[in-house]
């Protein structure tokens, strides 16, 4: 047997609350230093942000020539994540690279 509806029933009203929000996104940016090398640079947009050597190259020189380059947008935690592996890879090499994170 199946029970059939009836308009009696009044449908839940969705406020602004229980909207589906686009989560913050958050710039990851590379600041320019005098010891870093131009290889490394490269090298670390292309492991850490999958960059492609082209893409890796216009971005170094965007660093390079203006003290600070755009690797991309991310959610907050990939962001964070991505800012941390720079750092590393950085120290691990002994190149003080700059590297952070704004919000969008």
């Amino acid at each position: 047997m199946t029970k059939e509806l009836t308009g009696t029933q009044s449908s839940p009203e969705i406020s602004a609350e229980d909207e589906i929000k686009e989560p913050r996104r958050f710039k990851v940016l590379l600041h320019n230093d005098d010891y870093t090398t131009m290889d490394f640079v490269i090298y670390v947009l292309k492991k850490v942000f999958n960059k492609t050597e082209g893409e890796a190259v216009q971005i170094m020189m965007k660093v390079h020539k203006n003290g600070i380059g755009v690797c991309g947008v991310y959610t907050k935690e990939v962001a964070e994540t991505k800012v941390i592996m720079v750092k590393n890879l950085a120290r691990k090499e002994g190149f003080p690279l700059k590297c952070t994170m704004e919000e969008v």
